[in-house]
């Protein structure tokens, strides 16, 4: 009867029960921030991406018909949120151009083109804080200059330069401005 009453029942003590949830709460910490971070360029990668992809159609339509393509914003309203594609002008701009997105979208993309230039846009409020729009930009230059076509969100002369503190990169897709890329959760 003795040995019963000494024998010890096994389990964790308050403390070390208090001690697991600090070290799960100080893990959440850190990881919440950074995968809010990653969450954030993963939606600005579907503009990047999308221009490119306008891009190369874009490069293909002019080698057969020797003239860029106008297209209107698309979706006709800046998303709220992630929404179903829908081009703004059907028969025209990114139906000639063969080019639509797959899946739903954060941005909306627009093409300004002369016969020999052409911007394309991409924005977006990805945060969804009504403020700072997420605009990412390609300019393809007038043959012979360094301006190409003032598009929405872009400027002609170029996407930002984060070195020089200036919007003059041709060819290359980048962000319109100099706050393009850093919205935070």
């Amino acid at each position: 009867m003795s040995k019963q009453l000494h024998k010890r029942n096994k389990g964790f003590t308050l403390i070390e029960l208090m001690i697991v949830v600090a070290i799960i709460g100080i893990l959440a910490a850190i990881a919440i921030p950074n995968f809010l971070r990653f969450q954030l360029k993963s939606k600005s990668a579907e503009g990047k991406v999308n221009i490119a992809a306008i891009r190369t159609a874009e490069t293909a339509y002019n080698s057969e018909f020797a003239t860029y393509v106008t297209a209107a914003a698309s979706p006709a309203t800046l998303p709220p949120g992630k929404v179903a594609y829908t081009v703004a002008a059907a028969g025209a701009g990114f139906d000639i151009l063969g080019w639509s997105p797959e899946g739903n979208v954060y941005f909306q993309y627009a093409v300004a083109s002369t016969a020999n230039a052409y911007t394309v846009t991409a924005q977006a409020d990805i945060d969804q804080d009504g403020t700072d729009l997420q605009s990412w930009g390609y300019v393809k230059p007038v043959p012979g200059t360094v301006v190409g076509v003032t598009g929405p969100g872009c400027a002609a002369e170029g996407v930002w330069d984060a070195t020089a503190g200036t919007k003059t990169i041709l060819e290359t897709v980048g962000p319109c401005d100099a706050t393009s890329g850093q919205s935070v959760f």
